[in-house]
């Protein structure tokens, strides 16, 4: 498994911009203005309904109109792209020959909306000027462990035998070489279909750990895990070719589609790592998600990474400020274009800590990472705060540093 070369990307012509946006903001937009390439992106979640649509089984047209309102708000909060999550549970937001359509657009999974929604967010983004990157979740099945509750074409109930219930949900087992394949087919049809700007996956690879289970993969480990030292070795050489296999696919596809990953913040704490962060978080992706996701930087397998680091400055365990240096030190001489995810749903809560009460929080962020030229931007979840802004803090960040709009790096 070699280095892949970065391909850059065509940006979008920005096209008929929302009225909340001026002339000069749109003709910064379109050449560039001589201001430095960033991203600003926000998270548009769809599982169980998170940010859109508001509720299953609206018609067609409110569906549209929230979407294209989502659309709107990006714009006038002058960010440049939007990252759509159109394979939520292993299902579909178009219409997609490997998996049936969204159950959160129906209320019924399989059941056709009567309109794209992927087509129709990629259309109506690039006419705003906004990339649109596709977020997809590769393993997971389902928010629930019954699977007579999936359509009965569902795969997961054609092929039972790909299929962990664990914690409440239902996974595809990663250990399966046919299921590594499917989930690679089932994504890629989106990018064969639609002038996507990236492929997109969060932070969800094995399940985050749950007290007193066991993800059961004694069969496949079995079959398939001789050559490793242990079980832990074995399913993070799955998830790597996983990564892998999709990087190379994304590139073969002969169009300038990127591949970013969004992991959890924290790879490894100092204490099991020296090259890991002084931080001591209770997960850690290497050991917990099987996910090396500083390897995968390191090793040059993607475009960009958006680890979540979603803390404020100061907070004990894992301090904002020791993760970005950390992470820009990462990415470092890779090509690998770094955005930090930010924690927008987090401002104005009441119960979180006293820093996220303050609006100014998550524009101190931004003042940070301007310390650090490997951060080339930043992306919010999610959209539904994006456009709230419970206490301001969106705005914040926009009045201090988002004076007009600005291309993505490419």
């Amino acid at each position: 498994m070699g280095r892949i070369t970065r391909r850059s990307l065509t940006v979008a012509a920005a096209g008929a911009l929302a009225a909340t946006v001026t002339a000069g903001d749109a003709l910064a937009d379109a050449r560039g203005g001589g201001h430095r390439p960033e991203f600003r992106g926000m998270w548009l979640a769809t599982v169980a309904n998170r940010d859109w649509p508001s509720r299953p089984g609206l018609p067609a047209d409110q569906q549209r109109a929230e979407l294209l309102s989502f659309l709107d708000t990006a714009v006038s909060r002058r960010l440049n792209a939007v990252v759509f999550q159109v394979r939520p549970t292993a299902d579909a937001l178009w219409p997609s020959p490997y998996e049936p359509w969204a159950e959160c657009l129906t209320g019924v999974q399989g059941e056709d909306p009567g309109w794209d929604p992927l087509g129709t967010a990629v259309r109506e983004a690039h006419r705003r000027g906004l990339e649109l990157h596709a977020w997809f979740n590769p393993y997971r099945i389902a928010q629930h462990t019954d699977p007579a509750r999936l359509v009965p074409t569902h795969p997961a109930r054609v092929h039972p035998e790909w299929v962990v219930p664990y914690g409440g949900k239902l996974y595809y087992n990663p250990g399966l070489p046919e299921v590594r394949r499917f989930v690679q087919d089932a994504m890629l049809d989106a990018v064969a279909r639609y002038d996507i700007d990236a492929v997109h996956w969060d932070d969800y690879f094995y399940p985050y750990p749950v007290a007193g289970q066991v993800f059961d993969d004694d069969a496949a480990y079995e079959r398939y895990g001789a050559g490793f030292p242990d079980r832990a070795a074995w399913r993070r050489n799955n998830i790597d070719r996983l990564v892998y296999e999709t990087a190379v696919r994304v590139k073969r596809r002969g169009r300038r589609v990127r591949f970013g990953i969004s992991p959890f913040g924290v790879w490894r704490n100092q204490a099991t790592d020296p090259l890991g962060s002084a931080t001591t978080a209770g997960v850690q992706t290497y050991d917990d998600l099987y996910a090396d996701t500083r390897g995968w930087v390191r090793r040059g397998w993607l475009d960009y990474v958006v680890p979540q680091v979603y803390w404020n400055i100061g907070f004990t365990a894992a301090d904002y400020a020791v993760l970005v240096p950390w992470w820009a030190e990462a990415v470092r001489g890779t090509g690998v274009n770094l955005y930090i995810g930010e924690a927008l749903y987090k401002a104005g809560d009441p119960a979180q800590p006293a820093p996220w009460q303050d609006p100014a929080e998550l524009s101190r962020h931004l003042t940070f990472d301007r310390g650090f030229p490997q951060v080339r931007g930043n992306v919010y979840f999610s959209a539904k705060e994006v456009a709230a802004d419970r206490n301001g803090a969106m705005a914040r960040v926009v009045a201090d540093h988002y004076p007009y709009r600005v291309r993505p790096p490419r």
